[in-house]
């Protein structure tokens, strides 16, 4: 088991209302507390196996890899190792196959360990926690338009606005290392955490989605549901995914 706490996971994954490929890919293992999120990039089909191969791979490797590891297990060095091979593996297959010629994908990636949630993410998939009420955006967002709102040229609601916003500047595949951005939290019996591409709050406003996921007495499908809903309801431009994990109390 890779969590001492029980997990209530539900997730949903939709093209939208622009697109009728999803490029999007999501995986989870409740029993490792594995849950990933990817959000491929690329033209034609590319994308779709980039964030595929992505998901699969680590979903499969990582448990693989902390069984393997025993006493002598490393979160951190376990997450950079497989991710940089799953980039290595993808960038090869772009640059030697004129039908994948681009293609790379964002990755977020929750493993709760022991009591402790370890997170790495490239891109601009995202992790939230809502603990007591209060929503928190775990991972920083790596694209033009963060960076630009880092350095105080963008307001939050002209980053949001902006054409280029989902420019990423770091994703798995693009080039032939990257440096994935991974640290670990403590986790708490009642958190609520959610994965998510960007078109899935492409046009939610934190407010509205800590609002819907403090919806504590609704099944989390129908949460998952929701978020979904309000996605396409908002013009569903962009493929969107959401995996949401409610932490329980240890030993129930």
């Amino acid at each position: 088991m890779g969590s001492i706490f029980p997990l209530d996971i539900a997730a949903r994954s939709d093209p939208g209302r622009v697109r009728q490929l999803n490029e999007d890919a999501f995986g989870v293992d409740p029993d490792d507390g594995l849950l990933i999120v990817a959000d491929g990039l690329g033209g034609y089909n590319a994308g779709e196996v980039a964030s595929t191969l992505a998901v699969s791979s680590l979903l499969t490797d990582l448990v693989a890899a902390r069984a393997a590891a025993g006493e002598s297990f490393d979160p951190e060095q376990t997450l950079r190792e497989h991710l940089e091979r799953v980039n290595r593996d993808i960038h090869k297959a772009s640059t030697s196959s004129s039908a994948f010629e681009g293609m790379a994908t964002t990755i977020v990636v929750a493993w709760i360990v022991g009591d402790r949630l370890w997170v790495a993410h490239a891109g601009d998939s995202r992790l939230y926690r809502l603990r007591d009420g209060e929503l928190e955006q775990l991972t920083r967002d790596h694209s033009f338009s963060q960076e630009l709102l880092d350095a105080g040229m963008l307001t939050e609601q002209e980053a949001r606005q902006m054409p280029a916003k989902n420019l990423v500047t770091r994703a798995l595949g693009v080039e032939a290392a990257v440096e994935p951005e991974i640290r670990s939290l403590d986790l708490c019996a009642g958190d609520l955490l959610m994965l998510c591409t960007d078109g899935a709050i492409e046009s939610v406003s934190a407010e509205q989605l800590a609002s819907e996921l403090a919806a504590a007495g609704h099944p989390l499908d129908e949460v998952a549901d929701r978020l979904i809903a309000l996605a396409n309801e908002g013009g569903g431009r962009d493929n969107e995914t959401v995996v949401l994990c409610r932490v329980g109390v240890a030993g129930e």
